[in-house]
C-alpha cells in the first residue's frame, strides 16, 4: 500500500523557485512548466492594461502571474492566476500578506494554454468562484491574435 504525504501551503512557500512552478490542490503538489512566450505577452498586456486603470482610479491592487492564493485549508488549496485584482476596501480590512492571500482575489485571470482542456479551465474557474472571486476571466488566444503584439 502506498501512502501520499500531503504538502502545506507553508511547506509550498518554501519550495526553491526555478524550472517549475507549482500549484496546491487539496494538499496534492501540481508541477507546470513555464508558460510559453504567447501565453507571457497576453498575460502582460492584460496585467499593463488592469493596473494602469486601477491605479489611475484608486481601486485597489492588481498582483501578477504566480502570486499565490489560499482557497482551502486541510489539506491546503493554492492556486495562482496570471493576473489578479482585490478591491481598495479589501486591501484595507485585511491588508497584504507575506504568504499566501486568504480566500480567492475578487477577480481571477487565467490565460489559456495550448494544453489547457475546457474541463481543466471549468475546474479553475469553479475553485476560483467558491473561493470567494466575484469574478474570473478566461483570455483564449487565436491563432491569429494579436493580443501578443507589442504595446
Amino acid at each position: 500500500m502506498t501512502t501520499t504525504r500531503l504538502m502545506t501551503a507553508d511547506e509550498l512557500l518554501t519550495l526553491p523557485r526555478g524550472r517549475f512552478r507549482y500549484e496546491l490542490i487539496k494538499g496534492e503538489l501540481i508541477t507546470m512548466s513555464p508558460a510559453g512566450q504567447e501565453h507571457g505577452a497576453i498575460t502582460i498586456n492584460l496585467t499593463v492594461l488592469l493596473a494602469q486603470h486601477v491605479k489611475a482610479n484608486k481601486l485597489g491592487v492588481v498582483f501578477a502571474a504566480e502570486t499565490g492564493f489560499k482557497l482551502e485549508s486541510d489539506p491546503d488549496t493554492v492556486r495562482a492566476p496570471d493576473v489578479s485584482f482585490i478591491r481598495r476596501a479589501r486591501v484595507e480590512r485585511e491588508g497584504i500578506s507575506k504568504g499566501y492571500g486568504a480566500g480567492a482575489p475578487d477577480l481571477a485571470v487565467e490565460v489559456l494554454s495550448p494544453d489547457d482542456s475546457p474541463g481543466k479551465v471549468e475546474k479553475k474557474t469553479r475553485d476560483w468562484l467558491a473561493g470567494g472571486a466575484l469574478e474570473v476571466w478566461t483570455a483564449s488566444p487565436s491563432e491569429s491574435s494579436t493580443a501578443a503584439s507589442a504595446v
